[in-house]
């Protein structure tokens, strides 16, 4: 019996694709996944991808010897076409350390922010790049008519700093010149798991996450701190993860607050079918779920490479020229205007029935509106405080974030050959044998004994 369940389970979780989890989710239309493929191509342009922008609308494009590892390289671009003031930040850099610092700065239920949990380190790195570009955006809003909307955009790392950079801008809007909710947006590629259920319905109307059939990212309730120090043994991870998922209910995970996801409303970009060999041409679904909100690891050969941003941006392009194809044929029995206001009002009440949904499943901390105050501060047990002394709060955080680095850099420059600390670490706490092989020093064993006793 035992091994009957166990082949079920494994029939069932081998067979589970990436597209069962937007199966039901409406398809979305051409004008609402538009500004996906630009945007793509802008955070593209960070690092160089190819894609030429207007040098006269750049405004500035900040490297990591600027940000000097408070936040990844990002830039700043005006887009005089579509009426948008982009700040647009790159995804994780593999080689760089300070990348990591930013994932590693965290623990679950660690950071409490508008009345939920938020990854820790990246809402630091948020707080330090809006300290850092709020006069400048605020200018170019204002010189710009006041009517330009403010976007804020990135890929996997980035995309959770830019995430929680749309959250701090919608509840500090002042800083911004007064813009008004509707004009903030937030366009989250592959995104990371960063903010707890209750705040990812709230900002649905604000953020749009774009997902990639079995991207492993937005999937992985595994915090991020533990994936990336697994990075070299990904499969082991995900397996292990999806396993221990498995004996997890379902109302189990919705109730814990600590449990960060996927922003906003979800995109997901449908491009491979079960038992089917290549690529189809792709489908995009859209929708605010509450329950199911990508919760099933996909055990597949692509979750790794439908992360990566050119892999978005080739299926992005293709998905758009077909809903074009689609909307201009739908057009010929109803007039276009008609048709995106019908959406607008469909995709309003999407939100709304998100909210309700989340508060009839008992989500904490659920709201029924987006305007609504949270009952929480930014510290749990703590009296609820205005907006301005929680984000006070973290600045404070942010002042002793930076002295850490500064002495941290200090150190690292006494290092001899500029190697990093983790290779101090190592040599302290472990020898190599004869044979080859790595094990704890005698003097470290004997004080963990004493320890232990």
């Amino acid at each position: 019996m035992v091994d009957l369940t166990f082949l079920l389970w494994g029939w069932r979780r081998c067979t589970y694709i990436g597209s069962d989890d937007s199966a039901k989710w409406p398809a979305a239309t051409a004008d609402e996944f538009e500004p996906v493929l630009r945007i793509c191509r802008i955070i593209f342009a960070v690092s160089d991808g190819g894609y030429q922008l207007n040098p006269d609308w750049v405004i500035k494009r900040v490297t990591y010897k600027q940000t000097q590892g408070r936040a990844p390289p990002y830039l700043v671009y005006v887009d005089h076409n579509h009426g948008e003031i982009v700040l647009a930040i790159q995804g994780l850099n593999l080689l760089k350390e300070s990348d990591y610092k930013l994932l590693l700065d965290n623990r679950l239920g660690m950071q409490m922010f508008d009345g939920g949990y938020v990854h820790h380190g990246l809402l630091k790195s948020a707080v330090w790049m809006l300290n850092k570009e709020s006069e400048d955006l605020k200018r170019l809003w204002v010189e710009n008519g006041s009517c330009y909307k403010m976007v804020f955009a990135g890929h996997s790392l980035g995309s959770g700093v830019a995430s929680l950079l749309a959250v701090i801008a919608v509840n500090h809007r002042k800083r911004l010149g007064g813009i008004p909710r509707s004009d903030i947006q937030c366009y989250a590629l592959a995104p990371a798991r960063c903010m707890s259920l209750n705040l990812a319905v709230k900002y649905a109307d604000v953020i749009f996450s774009v997902v990639l059939q079995d991207d492993f990212l937005p999937r992985t309730a595994t915090p991020l701190e533990d994936i990336f120090k697994s990075i070299f043994c990904l499969p082991c991870l995900t397996f292990l993860a999806c396993l221990r998922d498995t004996f997890i209910p379902e109302g189990q995970k919705l109730r814990d607050p600590r449990r960060l996801y996927a922003p906003g409303r979800l995109y997901h970009i449908v491009e491979r079918k079960f038992c089917r060999c290549g690529r189809f041409p792709p489908e995009v679904r859209t929708a605010v779920p509450v329950d199911g909100r990508f919760e099933h690891i996909i055990l597949s050969c692509n979750a790794t490479s439908d992360h990566g941003i050119i892999w978005i941006e080739r299926e992005a392009e293709k998905a758009l020229e077909i809903l074009r194809e689609r909307d201009s044929y739908e057009t010929t029995t109803t007039a276009p205007k008609v048709q995106r206001l019908e959406r607008l009002q469909t995709i309003e009440k999407e939100h709304k029935q998100a909210l309700k949904r989340a508060n009839s499943l008992g989500i904490p901390n659920a709201l029924n509106s987006p305007d609504e105050e949270p009952s929480l501060g930014l510290n749990e047990g703590s009296s609820s405080g205005s907006k301005e002394e929680e984000f006070s709060s973290i600045k404070n955080d942010m002042a002793n974030f930076q002295e850490q680095s500064g002495n941290s850099s200090k150190c690292k420059s006494k290092a001899t050959n500029g190697k990093t600390n983790w290779n101090k670490l190592v040599k302290k706490l472990l020898t190599r044998t004869e044979s080859g092989k790595l094990q704890l020093k005698t003097d470290v064993r004997e004080m963990d004994r004493r320890t232990l006793g």
